[in-house]
């Protein structure tokens, strides 16, 4: 038994030996382990600073590019400054920046709606005059009036020729635009007010033959279309200029503006031409200014020259004890229509306490009037040879005229299609009878 340790140690110590080389072995797997997961992290590392250092170099060349096209943009802005013009296009940039997509046809065609002053971007379709006048009516004649002369303050579109020359001049598709094309384009795509881009091909094309006619531009037979588009012949087409703003004024401009005190005196050189009054009715009626500038001060840094005395007020009469009740005849009824009716004839004709000529002469007196003899007018051929016979406004040559002007006047430059109801042209003619001269 006392022999037993001495036969334990020489098995405990090949134990420890044997674990001893297991441990070691186990160690050395271990930092192989080790060692390749650190050599395969370096060359990851490597290969993220060899792409870090291509982007870099392919940021600071797009930079230089940048940098590059910058410089000569300011450049050439520098050149336009020094010794161009304000009205040169703008430098064009060669290149691409590679952003956005080519546009597709389609997308192309939708933009592409402008029609061009010789007919070109003209869609198919046609429509004549008396077409026009229908859906001129159903569409515009709330704005524009019937016969194209305009509803209170919306625009004339007929009439005003040989007027762009006059203090007060009138601008309509007759007397004023240049290219026939602008009126297809903006009827097409502007109108009707508050319903744009509805109108069809036709509708558009029998709209503007009826503006034309309006104008005495076409005959009531004319069908207009992309085969006669060019058969109109725009009555200002040569009265515009090229714009050199930039080459005579710019440089006038340029200075620095006055801001204060810049005339030692100021006075008021004209009035508002025409007023705006509401009627009883309603709506609104725009009637010449009678007011002069006469009695006005002037005005300087030291304030007015004088303070215009103020209007007495007027002293209401006492009411009467006893109302009479007014009786309205046949006549005052008929007054009272032809009112309304020459609601249409009051964009271009004035009667009444201080009517001057408008677009028309003032008709103060016309009844009974050599035609053609108002002072101060410039009338027509027609009306001039009118004068020459001494034809006179009778109520029976009134209601011929105003049933149909063209086809009575031929040559007349009023655009009026004419009224069509015999009591409005009865009730018209006792009304203007009703103004002397």
């Amino acid at each position: 038994m006392s022999k037993s340790p001495n036969f334990l140690l020489p098995a405990l110590g090949g134990t420890a030996l044997v674990l001893g080389a297991a441990f070691g072995l186990m160690n050395r797997d271990y930092a192989a382990d080790k060692i390749d997961t650190l050599e395969t992290r370096v060359e990851q590392v490597s290969a993220q600073a060899s792409s870090a250092a291509e982007n870099a170099k392919a940021e600071a060349a797009r930079a230089t590019e940048l940098e590059q096209k910058v410089a000569e943009i300011q450049a050439a802005a520098a050149k336009q400054t020094a010794g161009g013009t304000l009205a040169e296009p703008a430098p064009r940039i060669e290149g691409r920046y590679g952003l956005g997509r080519a546009a597709h046809p389609e997308e192309i065609a939708a933009w592409d709606v402008d029609i061009l002053p010789d007919g070109r971007g003209l869609p198919e379709g046609s429509g004549d005059v008396w077409t026009g006048e229908e859906v001129f009516v159903d569409y515009c004649a709330s704005c524009h009036g019937d016969f194209a002369e305009g509803v209170d303050n919306w625009p004339v579109l007929a009439g005003g020729f040989d007027t762009l020359a006059d203090k007060d001049p009138v601008k309509t598709v007759g007397s004023y635009w240049p290219y026939l094309s602008t009126v297809w384009d903006y009827v097409h795509r502007s109108m009707p007010f508050g319903g744009a881009g509805t109108l069809t091909n036709d509708e558009t094309y029998a709209i503007v033959a009826y503006i034309l006619y309006s104008n005495d531009m076409v005959d009531d037979d004319f069908v207009l279309s992309r085969e006669t588009f060019m058969d109109v012949e725009m009555h200002n087409a040569d009265g515009f200029i090229v714009d050199d703003r930039a080459e005579a004024e710019y440089a006038a401009w340029s200075t620095e503006p006055c801001m204060e005190n810049c005339k030692d005196e100021v006075e008021i050189t004209m009035r508002s031409v025409f007023l705006v009054e509401t009627p009883p009715e309603g709506g609104s009626n725009s009637v010449m200014n009678p007011v002069s500038v006469k009695g006005l001060p002037s005005f300087t840094a030291a304030g007015p020259s004088f303070i215009p005395a103020a209007a007495p007020k007027p002293v209401d009469a006492p009411a009467s004890e006893t109302t009479d009740v007014a009786v309205v005849s046949d006549g005052d009824a008929l007054l009272k229509h032809g009112e309304k009716v020459f609601r249409k004839c009051s964009a271009c004709h004035a009667v009444g306490d201080g009517a001057q000529n408008r677009v028309g002469p003032q008709l103060n007196g016309v009844m009974g009037r050599t035609m053609g003899s108002v002072e101060g007018f410039k009338y027509s051929g027609a009306f001039a040879e009118a004068n020459a016979e001494g034809k006179v406004w009778t109520a029976e040559e009134m209601s011929a005229f105003l049933a149909k002007p063209k086809s009575y006047m031929k040559g007349t430059k009023m655009a009026f299609a004419g009224l069509k109801k015999a009591e409005d042209l009865d009730a018209i003619t006792a009304y203007l009878a009703s103004f002397a001269e």
